[in-house]
């Protein structure tokens, strides 16, 4: 069996990390797994970037975007019938689509010939432009007068009604299975115009033996955290970014005792915010961003929680990570967060965009040392039997068999 993913990089993203995982997960099955992708970070020869824009598409681009119609413009992406790797698959797996190397009216053509399995990462495949729509469900009916044309990816002009027409008019004409790592995410799609399809939901798999817990004392000595600190750790690419939720942890933090606060570090990675400590009124330790996983490992265990304050997810990497470190997580009932918080079992959910709830949630966690202890018992052992790397790629392999033999 040979398998071509398509993706909007091999390591670069979350999408692109839980896809490259996958490749990993077939790769040690003995599957033939290879990756086109958009941008390209590691020199593997199982590795190969789609066809660049040319200077005619670009110059399309700028006409295209003004009518509010992103990746259109990308008439090369039909060549990738063309390229070596997809010649020589028997199936292809899609991934993110929507990061400016993809034109989605080729995936009829692209699957004429070869199935595909669709693996959802977000909202887009059937949106009207949106990555996540928010409170807003007009995707269920068409889309048009979009209330958030700013939200990634981004439109100058609404229409989102005809991007949306557009897809399904693709959909109509395409061999896909659609694959949904959340159950969130898979209920969402029996909603749209993709359960014209079949829906399957197989979360991400995780490396287990790379993400485990290690000693915290020894993470604490690797990192100079001092051993009697009550250690949050949050972890985004960007505090910045309003759907990650940077500015209701600034609330909640601050909502905290201040006898709390005195005991208290506050941890990161992803973005360096040199102006978070003064806001809070905690010491703070910023790792900045980190490509290692085992060192990422490292800070997922130095950690007494992990407190993820999303505004919309899937299936959130991080949290995966951290429950696979055995560390306790905080956040909100949103999305597929549920999936992996579980109240009382992994950690605390709290109400979305409820800072003062989200605050008692880590006034919660950090004053009870048993159930603290509990909980990261049950992450660890919920990591082993749901989520290893070998599960997820078995049931992708089943999945791919049973298209191909249909």
């Amino acid at each position: 069996m040979r398998v071509l993913h398509i993706n909007q990089s091999d390591t670069s993203g979350g999408a692109a990390i839980a896809g490259y995982r996958l490749h990993q997960g077939l790769l040690g099955r003995g599957i033939d797994s290879r990756l086109l992708v958009g941008r390209a970070v590691s020199t593997s020869d199982q590795v190969a970037k789609v066809y660049p824009a040319s200077s005619s598409e670009m110059r399309l681009k700028r006409l295209t975007q003004r009518f509010g119609l992103n990746h259109v413009h990308l008439l090369s992406t039909s060549k990738l019938a063309q390229h070596p790797f997809y010649e020589q698959a028997d199936i292809l797996n899609l991934h993110n689509l929507h990061t400016g190397y993809f034109n989605y009216l080729a995936i009829a053509a692209l699957t004429a010939t070869k199935p595909a399995v669709f693996t959802l990462h977000d909202m887009w495949s059937f949106t009207g432009h949106c990555a996540y729509s928010y409170d807003c469900d007009r995707w269920k009916i068409g889309c048009g007068h979009c209330p958030y044309p700013d939200t990634y990816p981004a439109i100058r002009r609404d229409s989102t009604s005809w991007e949306w027409k557009l897809k399904e008019r693709t959909y109509k004409h395409s061999n896909l299975t659609i694959v949904a790592p959340s159950q969130w995410l898979a209920e969402q799609a029996q909603s749209s115009m993709l359960n014209r399809f079949p829906i399957h939901c197989i979360p991400y798999g995780i490396d287990v033996d790379v993400y485990q817990p290690v000693e915290q004392d020894l993470c604490r000595a690797v990192l100079e955290i001092p051993r009697d600190k009550k250690v949050i750790l949050f972890g985004a690419q960007s505090l910045q970014e309003t759907r990650k939720g940077g500015d209701i942890l600034l609330n909640a933090l601050r909502d905290l005792p201040e006898s709390l606060k005195a005991e208290t570090l506050l941890l990161t990675f992803g973005e360096t915010n040199t102006e978070l400590a003064t806001a809070i009124r905690i010491p703070t330790l910023s790792l900045g961003y980190i490509s290692s996983d085992r060192l990422k490992a490292i800070a997922y265990s130095a950690a007494d929680v992990f407190v993820f304050p999303t505004r919309a997810d899937n299936l959130p990497l991080v949290l995966q990570e951290s429950m696979a470190c055995g560390t306790p997580m905080i956040s909100f009932k949103i999305g597929g967060v549920p999936d992996l918080v579980r109240p009382g079992v992994t950690g605390y959910l709290a109400e979305p965009e409820d800072a003062a709830d989200l605050s008692s949630g880590i006034v919660k966690l950090l004053d009870d040392d048993v159930l603290r202890e509990q909980l990261g018992k049950n992450c660890r052992a919920i990591a082993l039997e749901e989520y290893p790397l070998h599960l997820q790629a078995s049931r992708y392999a089943d999945l791919y068999d049973q298209i191909l033999q249909n």
